[in-house]
């Protein structure tokens, strides 16, 4: 029998209620909830939130094809370090996610790595060129649930109508990049004032509410159920919110640098704040907010993006977009939004688990019988973000240098203590 785990004097934060109590872990799993329990390995909880462990729905793991920016294992350890302890893989690999080899791969060097549960998305088209559709029964024999050609939006509306048909059929989930790409052609930012000042194309929002206002009256016709990624958009948001009253069976995602960083740090022309979906107004930001406080957008996703220096640091119309989100995520977001602990443990927890269908493993309350994948973390610590102290492979945080409120302690896998004290064991 392996050693027991026990988080002592923790604030448990379940959907049904927040207590403190101690914690028990063996052999995978809660084993009791209560006060005054010991065991082998003693973790001091006092002053600290334990739920389940958070899940993303948007993480960039770049293998197979561009190790050079990250790895499965180092996006595992990233992860990890910022309590997630599952991530959904996004299949703009090389090859791309469009096959079950490249799926098996993907999966099976998360296993290895073993410091979090990574599922590998599928792609909606072959390669992620928008022409023909990937092999949606092949990826969800193999355990794909959710796919995706993220990266570009799917232009076609008859393949789209195709794939949400088959999401139906198959019970999987068409996760949309919203961009009608022939209106963003050279843009790095938003199309706005600051834009306009500084004589750049600019990205208008409605490339995204075109996309979002099509795909929803797709998923009317259809009933296949939507994920749409990276909102950034008042106007989405509000056509995300008409859609749910409808009960149309679509869900949304925010990421924490929509919520935090706003168009002006482009005057600067430093690509570090290039990103896809851009950096929007005051406005989009505070209507995301209203979304997030309101239910219209269900989970904080990171959309991580790690990118090689060399790259990234390229002038700003070559540089490509993209941002690490994952080791941050928890603190920007509460840092940026006031939330209390049960809406930000559904929000990175319990809600994501759903919609990637991880839910009876991941996102479950910490309960006895219940799997031990845990995050324990604070509201109140304040710190300040270096890069070259994160763990990825790249270092392209828009955050360095900024200070922020909340961390992670600890993170829990499979029964694992895996990150302790803000350090990966692994």
């Amino acid at each position: 029998m392996s050693q027991s785990l026990l988080l002592q004097n923790v604030t448990v934060v379940n959907p049904d209620a927040v207590f403190v109590s101690d914690v028990l872990i063996q052999n995978g799993r809660v084993s009791a909830i209560g006060n005054g329990l010991t065991g082998d390995i003693v973790v001091n909880g006092s002053g600290l939130y334990a739920s389940s462990g958070f899940v993303d729905l948007h993480t960039h793991l770049r293998e197979p094809g561009k190790e050079e920016a990250e790895t499965i294992e180092s996006g595992s350890r990233a992860a990890a370090l910022g309590g997630y302890t599952a991530v959904v893989a996004m299949p703009n690999t090389d090859p791309a996610q469009d096959n079950v080899a490249t799926v098996a791969f993907v999966r099976e060097q998360g296993i290895k790595a073993g410091l979090c549960e990574v599922l590998p998305s599928g792609c909606i088209t072959v390669g992620r060129l928008g022409e023909s559709l990937a092999p949606f029964d092949q990826l969800a024999k193999v355990g794909v649930t959710l796919c995706t050609d993220d990266g570009n939006g799917v232009q076609s509306e008859s393949l789209m109508q195709q794939a949400l048909v088959a999401a139906k059929k198959l019970n999987i989930t068409m996760a949309q990049h919203c961009e009608v790409s022939e209106m963003t052609i050279g843009a790095a930012m938003h199309d706005g004032e600051c834009c306009s000042h500084l004589g750049v194309p600019g990205w208008p929002a409605e490339a995204e509410v075109q996309m979002v206002l099509r795909d929803i009256e797709l998923v009317r016709r259809t009933g296949g159920r939507l994920h749409l990624l990276h909102l950034s958009t008042a106007e989405s948001v509000a056509l995300v919110r008409d859609a749910k009253k409808e009960g149309l069976p679509i869900t949304a995602e925010v990421t924490p640098h929509h919520l935090s960083l706003q168009d002006t740090l482009l005057k600067s022309f430093n690509p570090i704040f290039k990103v896809n979906p851009p950096l929007r107004t005051p406005r989009d930001i505070e209507a995301l907010k209203e979304g997030l406080a309101d239910g219209t957008i269900d989970a904080v996703a990171t959309d991580h993006a790690p990118h090689a220096g060399h790259t990234k640091e390229q002038p700003l119309d070559v540089a490509p977009p993209g941002m690490l989100g994952l080791e941050t995520a928890l603190a920007v977001v509460n840092t940026a939004v006031t939330l209390d602990v049960q809406k930000l443990a559904a929000l990175m927890s319990w809600n994501p688990a759903r919609i990637a269908r991880l839910e009876s493993h991941q996102g479950r309350p910490l309960a006895v019988g219940e799997p031990a994948n845990i995050a324990v973390w604070d509201t109140t610590s304040v710190w300040t973000v270096q890069k070259d102290a994160l763990a990825s492979k790249s270092k392209n945080t828009p955050y360095h240098g900024m200070a922020v409120r909340g961390r992670v302690h600890h993170t829990i896998f499979n029964g694992e203590l895996v990150v302790h004290e803000g350090k990966a064991l692994k």
